[in-house]
């Protein structure tokens, strides 16, 4: 039996590394590459796909996104492919899928695709749909009984790798697939996109008041509406940042602040 393989990797060589570890096994064949979620989805809607390898965090959806915008029951089979061990393990342990720590090991590899081979063979009586749901909400609920909130961020850079004090974050922008974090006079750059970003910190002490940006409320001094489309945060250190109205909204609730006018020009 063949089996048709799509592997889904935003790193050309984490996708190359796979793609030649799949060439050795006869019953594979590599039918498409994907580099983001949206990719994966146009894919998947637009050709027959048995096996699917596919990285968890990826610029603008992650895995989890790519099946929740799919649906369980149009998955093809899934190998998860993470290099966040503390992220994998804990969702990891109901077998419906497999995973694979980077950088992937060949060893590690065939057994995953034994292991999935045999649950292609057998799919006709649903049972891995079942288990893929079951994998999801697992997923979901452990992530809001055990939410805990990134207090550094670590930040890639060349060959360094900066510490950045959440506490100490001003503001946020997005920037494409990435964020920027600015902190007093400097700023970083995170491969990330803002919402993935939001999830981590805690929404006490981070709101976001537009889509693009996220405020550190702390850092807030004073709000400014010069019309019921024109809402500005004045920050500690003189920024001034847009608002949307339900970002004003959010802010004012979380400060605990009266819905008002902080001041009106």
């Amino acid at each position: 039996m063949k089996f048709r393989a799509l592997i889904a990797d935003d790193e050309p060589l984490a996708r190359a590394r796979l793609r030649r570890m799949l060439a050795t096994d006869a019953e594979i064949t590599v039918v498409k590459e994907c580099r983001n979620g949206r990719e994966v989805i146009a894919a998947v809607k637009q050709m027959p796909i048995d096996l699917l390898l596919l990285d968890i965090e990826m610029p603008g959806m992650n895995g989890f996104g790519v099946i929740e915008q799919i649906g369980v029951e149009e998955m093809p089979a899934v190998i998860f492919v993470t290099a966040h061990d503390s992220y994998a393990l804990k969702a990891f342990d109901v077998h419906a899928v497999d995973y694979l720590m980077k950088p992937v090991e060949p060893a590690r590899l065939q057994a995953a695709l034994r292991q999935v081979k045999d649950r292609i063979r057998s799919q006709a009586d649903g049972t891995m749909a079942v288990q893929l749901r079951a994998l999801l909400e697992r997923f979901e609920s452990d992530a809001v009984s055990h939410q805990k909130y990134n207090e550094l961020l670590l930040v890639p850079n060349g060959i360094r790798q900066t510490f950045v004090k959440t506490d100490e974050i001003d503001w946020i922008e997005a920037a494409d697939y990435c964020v920027v974090l600015h902190v007093g006079s400097k700023s970083y750059t995170l491969r990330q996109t803002i919402k993935q970003l939001a999830r981590q910190l805690d929404p006490t002490k981070f709101v976001r008041v537009h889509r693009s940006i996220v405020v550190n409320v702390g850092r807030v001094k004073e709000i400014i509406r010069e019309s019921n489309a024109e809402n500005w945060a004045v920050l500690s250190g003189g920024q001034r940042i847009k608002m949307s109205k339900g970002g004003r909204r959010t802010i004012l609730q979380q400060t605990r602040l009266p819905n008002s006018d902080s001041r009106l020009r």
